[in-house]
């Protein structure tokens, strides 16, 4: 039994293999999984969440205060100073722009914003 591919969808598979092998893909997948694989950065990353959610619960309350802003900023800058995580981030900024011009390469014969607009049915 044969089955046939869409030559599309295999120069696709093809484009998302050939991202996989870039230097950014690369940098971003060993900073992804050097943060993962840190305990210190994990917990950091939790106790952000925890303020950052007991923020967002009381601005729904209208609770929110000055101070619960202030404390998710500093939890979030001492979690992006880590040096892990900062290379993490940097990493992925790296990977954002290359897929971004990637996408330009795409939609510019398109006249369509590949990534951001080819998937959605009713956008202004």
């Amino acid at each position: 039994m044969s089955v046939q591919t869409d030559p599309l969808e295999d120069l696709g598979r093809d484009l998302g293999e050939a991202i996989a092998e870039t230097p950014e893909y690369e940098a971003f997948e060993e900073a992804k999984a050097a943060v993962e694989a840190d305990e210190e950065v994990q917990s950091q990353i939790a106790e952000f969440h925890a303020v950052r959610d007991q923020y967002m619960q009381a601005r729904q309350t209208g609770g929110a205060t000055r101070e619960l802003v202030d404390e998710v900023q500093s939890a979030q800058e001492e979690l992006h100073a880590m040096p892990k995580m900062d290379r993490y981030l940097e990493a992925q900024d790296e990977l954002q722009g290359r897929l971004e011009s990637i996408n330009e390469a795409i939609s510019e014969p398109l006249a369509v914003d590949f990534g951001g607009e080819a998937g959605g049915c009713c956008q202004d």
